[in-house]
């Protein structure tokens, strides 16, 4: 039995993740983010785009058919869906047609901002996701997923904008800026074909690609990230989905990373639409994270540091 092993079966297992693990994570998270002082400066620029986020310019009159984009958001993140939303539209001279989902934080003074720079957005409150849900996932058939829901809100980007519904639909994560204009996404925002993901940074699944293949049927592709997610819900078995919920969670725990396997899972065999790691950068460091060359930029782990110091101000400049 390995020491792991031992502590856990003498139920200390927990009492070593307190006084080792977590500390030593967080020393590292400190290390990754640039040590205290840098990130005193990454807040105060997180709070500086929070307050520029009120006065975002009005998107200049465009013409032609809407562009339809799905993201989730709340009090935490919504400044940083009305960059997002308005550095595309920036780059693409589109009228977009945002369908925001509530997280169940989302306050009118949150929206007011949101709905100054984009006039036909239209707003999913909880209550009307949860109805739905009742509908068509209800809890007594999916308990697995109806359990994630409620305590594992990145399963929402799946379950929120994809159930009960049909049709093709480009899910964005909110911490996005585009830099250029993302004509692979108009394109297939105009004419989908088929599902569309990014191309992480590296592989991150949280679980093992044995049991993760056996459950897909198909093998399941390197590096599919959900920043970027196009996916046709009319499509989505969600008896299987609630399957390989419960199976992934039973065989080998949760992971913050589920959702992300999930739709990998759902796309394994199938001929997607990938947006190219050179244009659409997920984790972005020096020299990208300072120039801003690429079409867009996706800020996860320690690129949040780039994001809230610089990038979005580049942004504006562009």
């Amino acid at each position: 039995m390995s020491l792991r092993e031992t502590l856990r079966a003498a139920g200390l297992g927990k009492l070593a993740y307190q006084l080792w693990h977590r500390p030593v994570n967080r020393l590292r998270d400190i290390r990754a983010a640039g040590g205290p002082f840098v990130m005193r400066r990454t807040e105060e620029g997180r709070r500086e785009m929070e307050r520029a986020a009120l006065d975002l310019p009005v998107p200049a009159p465009a013409t032609g058919e809407p562009l339809e984009l799905h993201l989730l958001t709340g009090r935490r993140f919504w400044y940083q869906t009305a960059f997002c939303l308005w550095s595309f539209a920036h780059q693409t001279g589109r009228r977009l047609a945002p369908v925001i989902y509530d997280d169940g934080s989302l306050a009118e003074e949150f929206r007011a901002p949101l709905h100054r720079l984009f006039p036909g957005i239209v707003f999913v409150p909880q209550a009307e996701i949860v109805a739905r849900l009742d509908d068509h996932l209800p809890a007594a058939k999916f308990p697995v997923l109806r359990e994630r829901w409620t305590n594992y809100p990145n399963i929402r980007k799946l379950t929120d904008v994809h159930a009960g519904r049909a049709g093709w639909k480009l899910v964005l994560d909110s911490d996005l800026l585009f830099f250029a204009c993302p004509h692979l996404l108009v394109a297939w925002l105009d004419r989908p074909a088929g599902p569309l993901h990014a191309i992480d940074c590296e592989t991150s699944y949280g679980y093992s690609r044995p049991l993760m293949n056996q459950l897909a049927g198909a093998p399941v592709a390197e590096l599919v990230n959900v920043g970027l997610t196009g996916l046709n819900g009319g499509e989505i078995d969600w008896e299987r989905l609630e399957h390989w919920t419960s199976a992934l969670t039973a065989r080998e725990g949760t992971s913050y990373y589920l959702e992300q396997a999930l739709i990998a899972m759902l796309v394994a065999g199938r001929r997607c639409t990938v947006a190219s790691r050179a244009d659409y950068v997920t984790l972005p460091e020096p020299p990208e994270a300072l120039a801003c060359a690429a079409v867009m930029h996706h800020y996860v782990a320690h690129s949040k540091r780039w994001y809230f110091q610089h990038c979005w101000r580049e942004a504006l400049k562009r």
